[in-house]
């Protein structure tokens, strides 16, 4: 490796400033931003480094910053007396790198981030998710706050970064690279959360793995639908021929086959550029009781400007249009929007209603996860529900149906229902306006279970469709069951 200069410059405040001018004027430029040498305050870094660290300086070498000689003080300078500013072998430095910083050098990409659901992935203050983590699981003993809550939910949610009083990072807030990290001078996010750091490779951030670090699990396994998928096993059978790591990576142009994360929802196509906002193709949000459509969502979360749902379904279609015909892609939402409806409608919105008639009547209390009612509920919506929507969405039949709709319907027929009926019996038992209430919530189920979708239940099914059923159970028995006679 090249050598640099071990002397700083005589001044370090006033070469901050110099370096942040050249930055704002070299992004402003087009194409890649470049210095003619690395700077002194960098090379000094670096030869620190090499001996404090090597690895954080050999991946920098392998990336594009290295050959655009920008280096450490470029990117961790700080201006004195700024929140986690702090002395550090003769120059003011900060250690969390954030989307401020980036946006010197890449502001659209952090202007399209910053519009994004990832921006605000730490505002989970209040959830039933922050409850579990800080109350029910967590406790208070780690540094005023639960442990758990920084082991886990802020990993991937991103913390609230607070610094002591020398201004380095506390450790109940860092170590951090959540994607929806609220940061010191204001920003949202982690740049690092999908480049990781030193490197910052654009490759890196294509591998499904990378959006696996979050994206998985019992609430929501898009890794482990992804895999399942034909996209998935696409991948996996071609991943060394779709060269990922190249500059420009246009499904269509540079690869046909192994589509990922990236490819459907953030890189180009031969018609749109690449996006940091990853709701751009998005046209249902699957997060809550019952899903709705994404621009709700977003104008629900306080997002500015959001896009129509119909335009999100057309650039992701535009996706599609690379590999498959059109007829394809309209035929696979038609059968996406039907499962997000068939769970909405029988499940999600007669569901939700019977739950909030429980507590609204105080059938069920007030305390969250006091009740096994909240449980059943919670996990029905948030786990099984949620598996079963995001399957139809990344076409994994597996999860969609025995991972999802079979346990959304398990766990509601044999589990909520009986539940909401012995809280309606004992809250008629109680007498009062209480009794009144579960008369209502009474009602409302016999109402529900009435219903097209649900009369199956009650033993409702009209003459008709039990002999159709009682038919299919006798054609699967010649196929499958019938043992064929014996040769005399």
């Amino acid at each position: 490796m090249r050598r640099y200069s071990e002397q700083p410059p005589h001044s370090p405040k006033a070469f901050l400033v110099v370096v942040a001018a050249m930055l704002v004027s070299a992004a402003s430029q087009a194409g890649p931003v470049f210095f003619p040498k690395l700077s002194d305050a960098s090379a000094a870094c670096n030869e620190c480094h090499k001996q404090q660290t090597p690895a954080i300086v050999e991946q920098w070498g392998d990336s594009k910053h290295f050959r655009g000689n920008i280096g450490c003080f470029e990117c961790h300078a700080a201006k004195p007396g700024a929140a986690g500013a702090y002395e550090h072998n003769g120059y003011t430095i900060h250690t969390i790198v954030t989307p401020a910083e980036c946006a010197r050098c890449h502001s659209r990409e952090v202007a399209e981030f910053q519009a994004s659901r990832h921006a605000k992935a730490a505002e989970i203050l209040g959830s039933l998710d922050n409850t579990l983590a800080e109350v029910v699981e967590g406790n208070t003993a780690f540094h005023g706050g639960s442990a758990l809550l920084v082991n886990g939910c802020q990993q991937c949610h991103g913390s609230a970064v607070k610094v002591d009083k020398d201004g380095r990072p506390t450790p109940d807030t860092w170590p951090n690279t959540g994607i929806g990290r609220i940061n010191l001078d204001g920003s949202r996010g982690s740049c690092s959360a999908c480049h990781q750091r030193h490197t910052f490779s654009a490759a890196q951030a294509r591998y499904p793995d990378t959006c696996g670090k979050c994206h998985l699990g019992p609430d929501h396994p898009q890794k482990e639908i992804y895999e399942e998928s034909k996209h998935g096993i696409s991948f996996a059978a071609n991943a060394g021929t779709i060269r990922i790591d190249r500059p420009k990576w246009v499904v269509g142009e540079d690869y046909s086959v192994g589509p990922t994360c990236a490819t459907c929802h953030m890189s180009a196509t031969s018609d749109q550029g690449v996006t940091h906002n990853v709701g751009d193709r998005i046209s249902w949000n699957n997060r809550p009781e019952i899903s709705i459509r994404a621009d709700l969502a977003d104008t629900r979360l306080g997002l500015a400007n959001p896009i129509p749902w119909e335009k999100r379904r057309a650039a992701m279609k535009d996706v599609c249009a690379a590999c498959h015909a059109p007829a394809f892609a309209d035929s696979f939402y038609t059968q996406y929007d039907g499962l997000v409806d068939l769970y909405n409608e029988k499940f999600g919105t007669p569901g939700k209603a019977i739950f909030d008639a429980l507590k609204q009547g105080g059938l069920a209390g007030d305390t969250p996860f006091a009740q096994r009612v909240d449980w059943t509920w919670f996990e029905l919506w948030h786990h099984e529900g949620r598996r079963a929507r995001h399957g139809a969405a990344m076409q994994g039949p597996d999860y969609t149906h025995w991972h999802g709709l079979y346990e959304v319907a398990k766990a509601f027929y044999s589990e909520f229902i009986p539940e909401a009926q012995g809280l309606v019996a004992k809250g008629i038992a109680a007498g009062g306006a209480k009794a009144d209430a579960a008369r209502r919530v009474g009602a409302l189920i016999d109402a529900t279970l009435a219903s097209d979708d649900h009369r199956w239940f009650l033993g409702r099914m009209t003459a008709e469709e039990k002999a159709a059923r009682e038919r299919q159970r006798e054609d699967f028995n010649k196929r499958y069951l019938t043992q064929p006679a014996s040769k005399p």
